[in-house]
């Protein structure tokens, strides 16, 4: 019984050579299906790493891009409060101090300082927000208080201090006072 497996096995193999021998081109058609799907998947692959390596240098692009414009945002932070004493100073000086003829030059150049700081603030993209009379945003507001008023509930009616926005993105929140139901 296994000498007939051994003549089955050996049988096999001797058609399968006589096979290929008598029909080349099947042997051939399967080499090049095999060689064609192989061309196929390398293609694909290539085509992925192509994408792949678009996506990166778009991702890169991006960031830097966003580097650049926000590369500031630190810093901008930091003359945020130079900002607010600056302006705070200015508010403070009484209108017979601004008459004064001694004081019009301190005067006139802490205005001048406020205005040099707004403009810098423009050309960096860095502008004050307005808030009184706007409905509450948590996205964009911090709310300090509420007081009784005859405005809707939720309005901004007391600005604490002023918020800022970098180009679309906030450099920091306005802290405010919104209206409560009267009573």
């Amino acid at each position: 019984m296994i000498e007939d497996e051994k003549i089955d096995i050996t049988t096999t193999a001797d058609l399968r050579d006589e096979t290929a021998a008598e029909a080349p081109e099947v042997a051939q058609h399967d080499a090049s299906a095999k060689l064609a799907e192989e061309l196929a998947e390398a293609k694909s692959a290539l085509l992925y790493a192509h994408a792949e390596a678009q996506n990166m240098r778009r991702r890169a692009e991006k960031e830097a891009a966003d580097a650049r414009a926000y590369a500031a945002t630190a810093f901008a932070r930091d003359l945020l409060s130079v900002a607010d004493n600056l302006a705070r100073g200015l508010e403070a000086i009484p209108a017979d101090l601004r008459a004064d003829e001694k004081m019009k030059g301190l005067v006139a150049g802490l205005d001048a300082t406020g205005r040099e700081m707004e403009a810098v603030f423009q050309r960096h993209g860095i502008k004050k927000m307005t808030t009184v009379g706007e409905k509450l945003d948590p996205n964009f507001h911090q709310a300090m208080f509420e007081i009784p008023s005859d405005q809707p509930v939720g309005t901004i009616v007391q600005e604490m201090q002023s918020g800022y926005m970098i180009k679309d993105r906030l450099l920091r929140p306005a802290l405010v006072g919104v209206a409560k139901a009267a009573g």
